[in-house]
């Protein structure tokens, strides 16, 4: 059971969503929605100063925010920092609207017991879709398409005839390729769901197989098999958290586990991967190709060999992004925590402090 403490006068809410990136900022239609759905006894306050929701959150603490957060029994944000802990010495339940917990206070928010909760699944839709455009852009070729069309060349070959030397399309069937999903929940499902649907073979890889095989996947296995499944994947994607035990996951060893002309789509975290080794691989020609929307180091610096890889597919870790449907599933989500915590009941999206997700 969620302990709650024990009822007070004046229970508050501090909302902390104007994020800087408007298309992830907290719209009127929603904040009214909040302040309306207040249990008896509490109240809402909605901060105006920007906050940031980057990667995980959590990252300022602004004199206007700081002042709410003295009285605030819970807080929604991105995230949240141990600066911002310190000035909230009430505070009993953390909502996070991103995913990630990997840079949060994990420690301290244990140490004072305060639950955390996250927005794991919410994104896994865009996500998911994301991940499966950029393994077709492979698969059919865009890549030497978008080349071609730079050039202003009409050359049919790539797709046509193999050959030595030169770029080759290389195309396939998502239907034929076996798809290894470091990751069977939220981001992981949707992915599977998607390839499936294409016919594509799933093999999840997860901590504990002993659950079994959710929709999409035809198996799942334990983490201490993925070195077994990866001589098997046309396409790897990666989409677990960032922990002590995910980190450098792929790293040389595994990436030379890979088939020739694998293709390996990372919409985890950065620390992953071990880039160096990855960059070398692609430059090499054994990968097919790179689906990258998280790098070790954010923005990915001008320098970083990966920008210069044709086989590379770059965005700026926005696979997540999605104006229209974000809010409509990250509300619901929240509301209900928010009546579940009122009450005393169970959280959705309880993050293990420990484990890290």
């Amino acid at each position: 059971m969620t302990r709650v403490p024990p009822a007070r006068a004046g229970r508050r809410l501090v909302v902390d969503l104007n994020a800087r990136a408007r298309r992830w900022a907290l719209d009127e239609e929603s904040a009214d929605r909040l302040r309306d759905a207040a249990p008896a006894g509490w109240s809402v306050e909605i901060v105006a100063t920007p906050a940031i929701s980057d990667g995980d959150g959590g990252v300022s603490v602004a004199p206007e925010l700081a002042a709410a957060v003295r009285e605030a029994e819970v807080y929604f944000g991105f995230g949240i920092s141990e600066a911002l802990l310190d000035t909230a010495p009430v505070l009993r339940w953390v909502q996070s609207a991103a995913a990630g917990v990997g840079s949060l206070p994990r420690a301290a928010l244990a140490a004072r017991d305060i639950k955390l909760t996250n927005a794991a699944g919410v994104m896994a839709i865009p996500i998911a879709e994301h991940v499966v455009g950029g393994v077709l852009h492979f698969l059919r070729g865009f890549d030497v398409a978008v080349a071609q069309q730079r050039a202003a060349t009409w050359d049919r070959a790539p797709w046509v005839q193999p050959r030595e030397g030169g770029r080759d399309a290389r195309p396939r069937e998502l239907g034929e390729c076996r798809v290894v999903i470091v990751g069977v929940r939220g981001i992981g499902a949707a992915v599977a769901a998607r390839c499936a649907a294409f016919g594509a073979t799933c093999v999840g890889v997860r901590r504990d197989a002993s659950g079994g095989a959710p929709p999409g996947f035809a198996r799942v296995v334990a983490a201490d098999a993925l070195d077994a499944v990866l001589g098997e994947a046309d396409v790897l994607v990666l989409a677990a958290p960032a922990t002590a035990a995910t980190r450098g996951l792929l790293d040389r060893r595994r990436i030379g586990l890979l088939p020739t002309g694998a293709i390996v789509a990372n919409a985890g975290r950065g620390s992953l991967v071990d880039e160096p080794a990855l960059t070398e691989a692609l430059g090499a020609g054994r990968l097919r190709g790179a689906v990258l929307d998280v790098f070790a180091e954010e923005p990915l610096p001008a320098a970083s060999p990966l920008w210069g890889l044709a086989n590379v597919l770059i965005t700026p870790h926005v696979s997540a992004t999605s104006p229209g449907r974000f809010w409509s599933r990250m509300l619901p989500l929240f509301l209900d925590n928010w009546t579940r915590w009122d009450r005393g009941a169970p959280l959705r999206n309880v993050v293990d402090l420990e484990a890290g997700y």
